[in-house]
């Protein structure tokens, strides 16, 4: 069962640098230099990114038995940038000591 908690990790990691990178560089591009390419784009990315992750938290929580609430600081840590990074550590301490 620990490889769902390592897909979940992998996926909120990636999902998390897709957000840094679409509010760090794609948004001061396009507001800076007045470019919106790299907003369409790694906004599509991130978009498509963010559905994946969404689907595979659902699917770790129902397999974890984890709590609405621990599902909701998940969710909302995936819209605050940095935010997954943190979780992930503590998510994979959790997962290290239950072996």
């Amino acid at each position: 069962m620990n490889h769902m908690i390592n897909l979940y990790r992998k996926t909120a990691i990636i999902e998390g640098i897709s957000y840094l990178i679409l509010l760090f560089i794609a948004m001061p591009i396009k507001y800076i230099f007045d470019i919106p390419e790299p907003v369409k784009y790694f906004g599509w990315i991130h978009g498509v990114l963010f559905l994946f992750y969404m689907a595979v938290l659902i699917i770790a929580a129902v397999n974890y038995k984890w709590s609405i609430k621990r599902i909701v600081i998940y969710v909302m840590g995936s819209i605050l940038p940095f935010v997954p990074f943190i979780l992930d550590k503590n998510l994979k301490k959790e997962y290290a000591q239950a072996k």
